[in-house]
């Protein structure tokens, strides 16, 4: 068995490419190898700014001979009198063997020519030397360059190709115009910590890089420092079973190649050369430095998973640097400090407890830097957050000699959208929505009072000067400003709330107040948006419309608020389209079919409905539960919810047969979908049997428990009352005294059907059994 490595050594790699490469890879060089029937034992992919690398083992040295079975064309075609045509030469020539190993078969088509093809293995080289260049071009990203003269893409120009089938250098070249990488054994080492040792000189004056040596006998190197001053905190023990994993003393720095003896060496020998290639191993590294640095500094590491993970694309031999800044500015808000070392930096905090978000002074930096010079780095990495966290001493103490509310006429030089003026008429426009769902809620006068305050400051801090320099900041400084200004605490809270949720998996708005500006905002975004025409199409949603009107659901949701979004859309899109008469007629009919959409993908994603049951309790072309499910968000996770437990313990298969059988049959019948009387629709005296006057008398003492069961959300009760009428209906269906709905008489055939067409209708009071699928 064989082990081959490819690595592609290029210029820094942008941190975003270095994770989303590996994962591609992941995905695709398994399924690649399976393609070509090349079996293996594992898989590793690694990937450091400088370099991305796949390391497979337990290859074949060829492929194993096999079979393949090919259909030909018909055996008229084939063969005429019992000869061979040319279409049958044709077809043998093609597949390489003698027109005696042609086969006719019967198939559901007529009879065919097969032939049963022995395929030799090829090499397991040859299919290397072919699949490389594929899984390169196969990558994607974003802002893949061209450099030299040619035309091939990648993140940044790719300087080395090492290819090695265990000890063997395979032939493969990168062309790029006139620039051209060829492959050999040869990676680099860390730009700064690596030295290649001096080879000895050879008779001619030519030289050999001897590979570095590892043994197990080797000690692990010294920890880089970590604070400022130089002080060293032990880097954990790389392990591999058990026993440390050698790394070589420290040497004063440079760059240089490094020779991969074999690919399976792949890892040591560039461990040895200061660059650890095992994304996992690195990310481990930096947490473990992270939190003995801020530990030693006598605090706790604010750990971020997102910072985390760039920072180990950033670096390949990390680091960790304590640097500090003044006391003075633990005076401005803790975010404000966070937002710049974070953000900004890409540096981790130390807060003084992990249950309190009170910061000390100190700040660590993962450096790719020599260890050797981490108080010259921790000195330069000071200079730079102390400017900017003095830059934000300026801007919070500027933006704090006024209130909040004077900062309202500024927003009349902020553009919102080009068409749709100012962010100052989006503020008035969300204010409008408000009121229309405080009056939609009836909320109290103290409720209303804060509602508008909120809905009229939320957007005040976006021309502060804090903001203005650090965007992130948006709402949170709006939130401090207002307290300062003396605004009550629920609309300084729903300033900043408003905002939430800003991502997947985000906290949702809490507070009252917080939860109708947020639905306002977003509303008044979706229709504006929308009446522009610019609708999300596939991918590209540039306004992150699907994430606000899966906010405003989830908002609903979360917070059991009775809000009916199809009177309040019609209500917003009547406002919008008085400002703008051009504007499209088919502009609400988007924007709910819109929401349904979302409310589906919420129901079948995050809440793991079934496909079928969302389809029962949304409607299929159904218009009556279209609206009912905009009416009543509330009502309609209830009942998707519902119908999934009562599958999950199959409560529903007692009453799904008579039901669905019913709602079919009820389709081709004339009964609207909303009626439940049985004495405004059914005649008895049209009866001829006795199961006919069972049902219509069962349907008669179903109607106030329906109604009951329909006010109260009780829809447990509703499903007892259909699962008591089953064996009734199951009666009118099958047995001595069961009837044929379709009779001849058009006037029985009516009033068997409306039957039918009242049962459906108690159903539809919880779901469309038509839309449900039986899995039993």
């Amino acid at each position: 068995m064989a082990a081959f490595l490819l690595e592609l050594g290029t210029e820094e790699l942008p941190a975003s490419f270095v994770c989303d490469s590996t994962q591609q890879w992941q995905r695709l060089i398994p399924a690649t190898l399976a393609e070509q029937f090349l079996t293996n034992d594992s898989i590793n992919v690694y990937a450091t700014p400088r370099r991305l690398a796949v390391l497979v083992t337990g290859l074949p040295v060829q492929q194993l001979d096999r079979e393949e079975e090919v259909k030909g064309p018909p055996a008229s075609s084939a063969f005429k009198d019992g000869k061979p045509t040319k279409a049958g030469e044709g077809f043998a020539k093609k597949q390489g063997v003698d027109i005696e190993a042609l086969e006719v078969r019967a198939t559901d088509k007529g009879d065919f020519v097969f032939v049963l093809k022995k395929i030799p293995g090829r090499m397991t080289a040859d299919i290397l030397t072919e699949l490389v260049p594929l899984w390169i071009s196969k990558l994607e990203g974003k802002r893949f360059m061209r450099w030299a003269d040619g035309d091939l893409k990648f993140p940044r120009p790719i300087r080395s190709l090492v290819a090695l089938l265990d000890h063997t250098v395979l032939p493969i070249t990168l062309v790029s115009g006139s620039d051209t990488v060829k492959s050999d054994r040869i990676s680099q080492g860390h730009r700064v910590l690596y030295t290649p040792p001096t080879p000895p000189l050879t008779k001619g004056g030519t030289s050999t890089i001897p590979t570095p040596a590892l043994t197990q006998e080797e000690t692990s190197i010294p920890t880089p420092a970590l604070t400022k001053g130089g002080t060293s905190i032990p880097t954990p023990a790389l392990t591999k079973g058990g026993t440390s994993i050698p790394t070589p003393p420290l040497t004063k720095g440079g760059t240089g190649g490094v020779s991969i003896p074999q690919a399976e060496d792949y890892v040591q020998c560039l461990r040895a050369a200061y660059v650890e290639v095992d994304r996992q191993q690195r990310k481990n590294q930096i947490q473990a430095q992270v939190e003995a640095a801020a530990t030693k500094q006598g605090g706790y590491a604010d750990i971020s998973d997102d910072l985390l993970e760039e920072v180990t694309d950033l670096v390949e031999w990390p680091n960790a640097v304590v640097g500090k800044f003044d006391d003075e500015f633990l005076m401005l808000p803790p975010e404000v400090i966070t937002t710049i070392i974070v953000t900004n930096q890409r540096y981790f905090p130390i807060l003084k407890s992990p249950d309190f978000p009170e910061l000390l002074p100190y700040f660590i930096t993962i450096s790719n830097g020599a260890p050797a010079k981490s108080a010259i780095i921790a000195a330069g990495n000071e200079r730079v957050v102390r400017a900017r966290l003095a830059d934000g001493q300026f801007f919070y103490k500027a933006d704090l000699a006024k209130p909040l509310e004077d900062y309202l006429p500024k927003l009349e030089t902020v553009t919102f959208q080009e068409d749709l003026g100012t962010v100052r008429a989006k503020v008035d426009r969300l204010c409008k929505i408000a009121s229309l769902i405080v009056n939609q809620l009836q909320l109290t006068a103290e409720e209303s009072l804060h509602i508008a305050r909120a809905a009229l400051l939320c957007k005040a801090d976006l021309v502060t000067q804090m903001v203005y320099e650090l965007p992130e900041m948006q709402g949170i400084m709006g939130q401090k400003y207002a307290l300062a200004s003396g605004e009550p605490e629920a609309v300084a809270t729903a300033i900043f709330e408003h905002y939430l949720p800003k991502g997947a998996g985000d906290n949702l708005p809490q507070t009252l107040t917080g939860q109708i500006v947020g639905i306002s905002d977003k509303l008044d975004t979706l229709v504006s948006i929308f009446g522009l025409g610019m609708l999300p199409t596939g991918s590209s949603d540039p306004f992150a419309l699907r994430r606000a009107a899966n906010a405003i659901i989830n908002i609903i949701w979360a917070a059991q608020l009775p809000v009916n979004l199809h009177k309040l859309l019609a209500q917003v899109v009547a406002e919008f389209t008085a400002i703008r008469p051009e504007t499209s007629p088919e502009l609400l009919s988007q924007l709910s079919e819109f929401f349904l959409q979302r409310i589906r993908t919420l129901l079948e994603e995050e809440k793991n409905v079934d496909y079928d049951l969302v389809n029962a309790v949304l409607g299929e072309n159904d218009p009556e539960y279209t609206e009912r499910a905009l009416k009543d968000l509330l009502d309609t996770l209830e009942r998707a919810l519902f119908l999934q437990q009562i599958r999950n313990d199959n409560t529903l298969d007692k009453i799904y047969e008579t039901v669905n059988r019913s709602t079919r049959l009820a389709a081709q019948g004339e009964l609207d979908k909303i009626q439940l009387e049985p004495k405004n629709a059914v005649k008895p005296e049209l009866f001829q049997k006795s199961s006919e006057q069972a049902f219509y008398d069962a349907l008669v003492q179903l109607v106030p428990q329906t109604q009951l069961s329909k006010q109260t959300r009780n829809y447990q009760q509703l499903v007892d009352s259909l699962t008591e009428i089953a064996p009734t209906v199951s009666k009118f269906f099958d047995g001595p005294e069961s009837v044929l709905v379709m009779d001849s008489d058009p006037e029985i055939k009516r009033n068997r059907l409306n039957l039918l067409g009242l049962l459906r209708n108690h159903a539809r009071v919880l779901a469309d059994f038509g839309a449900i699928v039986n899995r039993s």
